[in-house]
């Protein structure tokens, strides 16, 4: 099934010269599960792409604008290109309507649906570094998700939730949490995670990711926030 991208287009503010690329780029490994006699490949390889020239624009511009130590400069890093901020920046660009998954896909609007407005993101990235170039790619980037650097600031979303919480709860009972994995659901390539963070024998909260470490930041947010320790 092939789409009108323009709307899409203009929301990226560029015009793709292969408009395969960003059809591939919004296309997920179940839509292609679903349609096998579809031309075109699924978004992985251009979201491993796409991952590393954000990487490397987001870090360019850090250490060209802020004087602070590695550490720092890493933990503002990470807070732009995590999961949560580019499924948001999918949002903004109403790229979840030109998104081709497959049937049950279309019907989860919960964390799964996240990530893969996340990982279209980086693909969207992939291909407009293939089909423009670096500096195209640079300036989507700027535009588009580095001018979040503000709300990392305002609403500390540099802060480790691990790290928080462990302060947070050696300072109110003094307990250092442990983790542990509930369960991993999912085929190999789109595994999912749950993991329990608890406070000696008492669950306080779960959280779920594609890899064990983000499913416990996740838990260790949502046992900030069931805690009242989030402020």
């Amino acid at each position: 099934m092939k789409k009108d991208l323009e709307g899409l287009e203009k929301a990226l503010g560029t015009s793709f010269k292969e408009q395969g690329l960003l059809e591939t780029a919004l296309t997920h490994r179940s839509y292609i599960n679903e349609h096998r006699g579809y031309a075109l490949d699924h978004n992985e390889r251009l979201e491993f792409l796409g991952d590393a020239v954000l990487e490397l624009v987001v870090t360019e511009y850090l250490f060209h604008q802020y004087p602070n130590p590695e550490g720092e400069l890493t933990a503002w890093r990470a807070a732009l290109v995590r999961g949560e901020m580019l499924a948001k920046v999918s949002r903004e660009l109403g790229v979840e309507k030109y998104l081709m998954m497959s049937r049950g896909e279309s019907k989860d609007t919960g964390r799964a649906r996240e990530y893969l407005l996340a990982n279209a993101c980086e693909a969207i990235i992939g291909a407009i570094y293939l089909d423009k170039g670096y500096e195209d790619a640079k300036d989507f980037i700027l535009g588009r998700i580095v001018t979040h650097i503000g709300e990392v600031f305002d609403k500390k979303l540099f802060v480790d939730p691990k790290s928080h919480f462990q302060e947070k709860a050696q300072e109110m009972v003094s307990i250092t949490p442990t983790y542990r994995e509930h369960e991993s659901v999912g085929p190999d390539h789109n595994r999912v995670f749950v993991v329990g963070v608890y406070l000696g024998d008492e669950l306080v909260a779960t959280g779920e990711g594609p890899s064990k470490q983000e499913a416990q930041r996740n838990a260790a947010k949502a046992a900030l926030e069931k805690k009242g320790w989030d402020k």
